[in-house]
């Protein structure tokens, strides 16, 4: 199964670079733009899939992307011309996806609520500066988190972002083996960046692709 998260502004052309030919699921993790403006591009899929994609989120984006994309989601607009076709779902707790357990983890992005997603042990926390002591939990149980990716904007703190220090202390907290830096910002050279990361931890970028087992 495949299953995306967040459709980025550069979702067609990231499609293209890494040959992505089927979509079947996508989760939101919330929609400022750089997460969700690429909701038009799932319409190629939507052909060469023939069916609609389901997508989930928390209520709060469910909203937002109703609001956002109405012609979307307008039951009184003729499907087609373009459209992309989607089914969305809200969120309360974990759900199976073709028997993967997914689990949504709450996590602070600044005074914004949003999502990051545990799938096994591996765990997607992007755009976030705060874990909440109640997801905690969600990311130490049944073995806890072997691979994550995880903000980390820049060296200096951030009202909305992790820090690089403050991810590498999450990571500590959560126990994981490898860790990826993400939504990292110009600040961060990535070989230099990278040398004095603590093993096992280092930056993600572009066309990183992963193997994550059980």
């Amino acid at each position: 199964m495949s299953i995306l998260i967040d459709t980025s502004t550069d979702l067609r052309m990231q499609a293209l670079d890494r040959n992505i030919r089927r979509v079947d699921a996508i989760l939101f993790t919330h929609t400022h733009a750089d997460h969700v403006f690429g909701l038009d591009d799932v319409r190629r899929f939507n052909h060469m899939q023939r069916a609609s994609i389901s997508c989930y989120a928390d209520a709060s984006t469910v909203s937002s992307l109703r609001r956002m994309f109405s012609y979307a989601f307008d039951p009184t607009v003729q499907p087609g011309g373009g459209l992309p076709q989607l089914t969305l779902f809200t969120l309360a707790g974990s759900f199976c996806l073709a028997g993967v357990e997914i689990v949504p983890v709450p996590l602070m992005h600044g005074r914004l609520p949003i999502l990051g997603f545990r799938i096994g042990a591996f765990a997607y926390l992007t755009d976030c500066n705060q874990i909440p002591e109640g997801s905690w939990p969600l990311l130490n149980a049944d073995g806890g988190v072997h691979t994550v990716i995880i903000d980390a904007l820049r060296q200096r703190p951030h009202p909305t972002h992790f820090s690089v220090s403050e991810a590498i202390e999450a990571v500590r907290r959560m126990g994981a083996e490898r860790a990826y830096l993400t939504h990292i910002c110009h600040d961060l050279p990535h070989a230099e960046t990278c040398a004095q990361l603590p093993h096992g931890v280092e930056l993600a970028y572009d066309g990183l692709v992963l193997e994550v087992n059980d």
